[in-house]
């Protein structure tokens, strides 16, 4: 048994405590709302984002970061992307020993342009800090707190580290692999999010899954083409946290960013659909940093740039799909083989 704290009581935080308490971890899920907190503890319940669901007993519920954080060994960051640097900072002053940070959280920061791991290392002071471990893949917070099959990937540039997370995850309903390669899962599960705004979005107009086919598979290419040029393995877009992410997102009414598109398609404004989603749709931001990152790396990613010029430019999305099926023919494959001809991710 293990003490963990997991910081963020959303659904996904939620859901994941559930997993660590299943396996018979001493769970701390903490929250900055009382209410929230205070029903966790009486009822054993989350009913603003896990409606219906009962809770272990061994969760225990925290409003007070020092407490939460108190003697534990690992810490679930499972906040949105532009909170991290503020809870990492209540925390840091909390904490009297060095801990393991999982983070779960999917997206990019913009204008700085790091990764979550990189945001968590440039904001914890090295003392404090074990490992960093991403843990990412597709899953529904709703579908693992029905204890439904999930399956995930664990990542580190510390591969005991990794393994030690797939210990503490993992059960019968929940599944956990292993992968070095952190570049690739956190950009695989950033980026995704992209691709699902843009599938709402062509949901939302009518199309079919003509459509939404074209966009996946164009999409997973952006992704890897990105993904590659900042150091990621190609391979690693083939996996969970590529195609395996980008297909659960894409597709299912689950999903916020997916949802978000939708409403975006049928002509709903940014700003109605992010008020009325009631949850933090990180394939907003997501698609700021990528399209800085593109311009940074010189990667052509015509759906990111096409999803940018409808968020930030008010662009008609019909338009912009048009833009898209104009563009300069060009051939298929014509990324794979520049890959294959480096190799350098063989090495």
């Amino acid at each position: 048994m293990e003490k963990i704290t997991v910081l963020g009581a959303g659904s996904w935080g939620t859901a994941l405590a559930m997993v660590l308490a299943d396996n018979g971890h001493d769970v701390r899920l903490w929250a900055h709302r009382h209410e929230l907190i205070e029903e966790i503890n009486k009822n054993k319940r989350n009913e603003r984002y896990l409606p219906g669901i009962e809770l272990p007993a061994n969760i225990t519920g925290f409003s007070g970061i020092h407490e939460a954080l108190e003697g534990i060994q690992y810490v679930v960051l499972a906040v949105p992307t532009k909170a991290i640097r503020e809870v990492l900072h209540q925390a840091q002053t909390s904490l009297q020993q060095s801990v393991t940070i999982i983070h779960v959280s999917k997206g990019i920061e913009p204008d700085s342009l790091l990764r979550i791991s990189e945001i968590i290392r440039d904001s914890m002071p090295k003392e404090k800090l074990n490992d960093v471990v991403v843990l990412s893949g597709p899953s529904h917070a709703e579908e693992v707190s029905l204890r439904q099959p999930t399956t995930l990937t664990a990542s580190s540039e510390n591969m005991n580290a990794a393994e030690k997370v797939q210990d503490l995850f993992m059960n019968h309903h929940f599944r956990v692999y292993t992968n070095p390669d952190v570049i690739g899962v956190e950009i695989g599960g950033a980026l995704k999010n992209i691709i699902a705004l843009a599938a709402g979005i062509t949901d939302g107009l009518g199309y079919g899954d003509n459509a939404k086919a074209a966009l996946i598979t164009r999409g997973l290419t952006e992704i890897a083409r990105l993904g590659s040029a900042m150091g990621a393995n190609p391979l690693t877009f083939s996996g969970l946290t590529g195609i395996g992410d980008l297909i659960v997102t894409c597709t299912s009414v689950h999903s916020r960013n997916w949802r978000a598109g939708n409403l975006l398609g049928k002509g709903h404004k940014l700003d109605e659909v992010l008020e009325n989603m009631g949850m933090v749709v990180e394939g907003v931001r997501t698609t700021k940093a990528a399209y800085q990152l593109s311009e940074k790396y010189e990667v052509k990613m015509p759906i990111t740039a096409a999803l940018y010029d409808v968020l930030f430019h008010q662009k008609p999305p019909k338009e912009a799909v048009d833009v898209l099926m104009a563009r300069v023919k060009t051939h298929e494959m014509e990324d794979l083989v520049n890959i294959m001809d480096d190799k350098s991710f063989l090495k």
